[in-house]
């Protein structure tokens, strides 16, 4: 983890699945249940056998015991042809801090770099539609609904504009 100057700045970390160690599997894995299936009252499959094949960011408090803001990158060739954002949460403690949106300029930031000249391809819940549009992705299909909740297929294309020193 990168040690942040600020002692309330959340430290950020990027790695492969092998790298998380159980402690922090076990606070992704808690922190992921929290927001899809309590606060979103959505009972689905989290453990969908994509977290092996992805890169997992998380923005961890200060203690390092809970993420604050989370997101997967789905490998290419594994989830979609392009490398794919997903499971992006924010905490209830770091909601309406900005930490959302900088993850998530961040997951794009790594899939650039990681993956140059690649698209990345999003399952974006359709209520977040302008969130994800204002970061550069545009709808592709229609909107289906994805474990009761309606979700829209969305493309940020290669060679998108930068969005700052994290996108």
């Amino acid at each position: 983890m990168s040690i942040p100057t600020d002692p309330h700045a959340p430290a950020w970390r990027w790695c492969r699945f092998d790298a998380l160690d159980v402690f922090e599997l076990d606070a992704i894995y808690r922190a992921r249940q929290q927001v899809f299936a309590i606060e979103q009252q959505c009972a689905y499959l989290d453990a969908d056998g994509f977290d092996a094949h992805s890169f997992h960011l998380a923005a961890w408090s200060s203690d390092r015991t809970l993420p604050l803001a989370y997101a997967r990158v789905v490998l290419p060739g594994r989830k979609y042809a392009e490398p794919s954002i997903g499971r992006v949460i924010t905490t209830g403690a770091a909601r309406g801090t900005g930490l959302g949106r900088e993850l998530v300029r961040r997951a794009i930031a790594r899939c650039v770099q990681v993956y140059p000249g690649q698209g990345i391809r999003i399952s974006a819940q359709t209520r977040l539609e302008r969130f994800y549009a204002e970061l550069g992705f545009t709808p592709v299909g229609a909107p289906y609904l994805e474990d009761g909740i309606p979700h829209t297929e969305m493309l940020r294309r290669p060679g998108r504009a930068w969005l700052g020193p994290w996108g």
